[in-house]
């Protein structure tokens, strides 16, 4: 009887250490102690994805403006062409109204009876100076023009070939860009997917060190995202908060790198709750600030880190409607004890 009370007991044992391997990372998922961080993993792939994508946008939108100032210099071009053959059209009236005017006057008589039928023959030679003078400068004038005309023509066909150029090349440029931010996209939600895993086993992976941008920043503060858009305010209200909104949030894409705001020591990495994945790192003025509803984290606690070093990847785990970087300045670690940051980076250098 013994033997059959203690194996119920035995079963529920295995039930609970299963459940238990089952919340926690497999090896082969890219799972790793915290403490040990790996370069690899999709957090990186994810990081590596967002700078190739950054740096394709910006190669398409300089071969745009580049094709658009090219596209406006062949226009240019085409209306100096107009009017260089508009000009040559006159020149030739001109030439031609000079030639009715010596035949209606005897030009088919050669110049000595010319002189001989004239009354004043001097004066006479003086107005053919003129004639011919007349005539020299529109010849001449015309050889410019046409001159002017064909160098006109060469340019502008060279500026709608490198325009056309340009154009191809941007497309390839634009499917480029595509491709990148179709497998970026992927590799977002593939990574969210592991921090919804984490956030619901209530373990961190632990630190996927991500290869940080050669900027250097010469401030000491800076925003905790580069590119983005304000959402939710401090001291706002809504359905999700028990009182009011505690921060300020940055609607960002998942997989943002997420920056050190200042100079500080990582004191908190957690996953789970409100807040989902969230770091706390304490400045050197006693001032703490918070980094939630994150996918991936880059440090581990007790590191330092510096401004702008990336700590993380934004993401929308925890209790959160949407990818978003929530972010508190605190007086302590914990929360409860906000402050609104933005005039507190504002006080600081930095301007959202």
């Amino acid at each position: 009887m013994r033997l059959t009370r203690r194996h119920p007991l035995l079963v529920a044992v295995l039930l609970c250490a299963l459940a238990v391997l089952a919340a926690r990372p497999a090896d082969g998922d890219g799972a790793h102690a915290p403490g040990h961080g790996s370069a690899s993993g999709i957090g990186a792939e994810v990081a590596r994805l967002y700078e190739e994508a950054a740096a394709a946008t910006e190669r398409y939108e300089a071969g745009r403006r580049e094709a658009e100032e090219q596209r406006a210099e062949a226009r240019r071009l085409e209306k100096e062409l107009d009017r260089e053959r508009r000009e040559m059209s006159g020149m030739y009236e001109d030439l031609g109204r000079i030639a009715s005017s010596q035949y209606r006057s005897g030009g088919g008589l050669p110049l000595t009876a010319h002189m001989i039928l004239a009354d004043d023959p001097e004066e006479m030679m003086r107005g053919q100076r003129a004639l011919w003078q007349a005539e020299l400068s529109l010849d001449k004038a015309i050889e410019r023009s046409e001159r002017a005309e064909a160098r006109l023509a060469r340019d502008e066909a060279r500026a709608a070939a490198a325009w056309k150029a340009l154009q191809k090349r941007n497309a390839e440029l634009a499917t480029l860009k595509e491709d990148i931010e179709r497998k970026l996209e992927t590799a977002r939600w593939r990574l969210q997917g592991q921090a919804d895993a984490s956030v619901a086993a209530g373990s961190c992976r632990g630190a996927v060190r991500l290869d940080q941008p050669e900027t250097r920043f010469t401030t000491s503060w800076v925003a905790p995202v580069e590119t983005y858009q304000l959402s939710a305010s401090y001291g706002s209200g809504g359905a999700r908060w028990a009182n009011r909104h505690t921060g300020q949030d940055f609607a960002v894409p998942i997989g943002t790198p997420v920056r050190a705001v200042g100079a500080g020591r990582v004191v908190k990495v957690s996953c789970g709750g409100a807040f989902g994945i969230e770091i706390v790192l304490r400045h050197a003025d006693g001032y703490h600030t918070q980094y939630a509803h994150l996918a991936a984290v880059a440090v581990d606690q007790g590191d330092r880190v510096s401004p702008g070093q990336w700590i993380g990847q934004s993401g929308t785990s925890g209790n959160s409607t949407g990818p978003h970087l929530h972010f508190e300045a605190r007086v302590t670690p914990e929360m409860g004890s906000a402050v609104d940051p933005v005039p507190w980076l504002a006080r600081r250098g930095v301007s959202l």
